[in-house]
């Protein structure tokens, strides 16, 4: 691996040893409690984020072809298989690929970004604070603004001029949106939740486009 390739991965398994250490003192009630991420709980979360580091090209293309396309059923199925009989056992299991740096299609700052953002979808219902390294928020708000890959990243701030008050992220023109590195790229990734810690003529649009 390249240099900066190695620097994203070692990004990825940063964030990920963070949210195992973040996670190993929650009750089993807390697992159970509902996630950013739509109808996943935080413990289907975690079990998700061990499948992405889990399956590669080629089995997530056979997947994808048994699921007929059905990319909700396709990841209900991988997630299932990755999920523990208990909280416990599904945490050991995130562990294990820690350092993983397996991946399906796309750049890397896509799956640095998979567990910078699944990662506040989990900790922000828990009330959990966490750092996240500027430099790899950056990468994945840089990413985010260029296209839509897996969200709607870019066609949420068309139009809008976003600006990091703690880094040197800054995209486009127009309504101004101002925040931390995290709060943008996570109003990007459509978390309407992260729009309260934003300022600027251009949150209301943000707002509504991640509603």
């Amino acid at each position: 691996m390249n240099t900066a390739r190695n620097r994203l991965w070692s990004w990825a398994h940063a964030e990920r040893a963070a949210l195992s250490r973040d996670l190993a003192g929650l009750e089993d009630a807390q697992w159970a409690t509902g996630s950013l991420c739509g109808r996943w709980s935080v413990e289907e979360v975690v079990a998700h984020l061990t499948a992405a580091a889990s399956v590669g090209p080629v089995r997530w293309v056979a997947s994808v072809l048994g699921a007929r396309f059905d990319f909700d059923l396709h990841n209900d199925r991988r997630l299932a298989e990755h999920r523990g009989a208990t909280p416990a056992e599904t945490l050991a299991r995130f562990r294990s690929i820690q350092t993983s740096t397996t991946s399906t299609f796309g750049p890397i700052e896509a799956w640095v970004g998979e567990v910078v953002i699944h990662g506040q979808d989990i900790r922000h219902p828990l009330g959990i604070d966490h750092d996240v390294d500027v430099a790899a928020a950056t990468a994945v708000a840089r990413f985010l603004a260029k296209g839509d890959f897996t969200v709607p990243s870019k066609t949420n701030i068309a139009g809008l001029r976003l600006e990091a008050t703690d880094g040197p992220f800054a995209s486009g023109d127009g309504p101004l949106v101002t925040g931390t590195t995290l709060a943008l790229l996570m109003a990007m990734a459509g978390r309407g939740a992260y729009c309260r810690q934003l300022t600027g003529e251009g949150v209301e649009t943000l707002r509504e486009r991640c509603s």
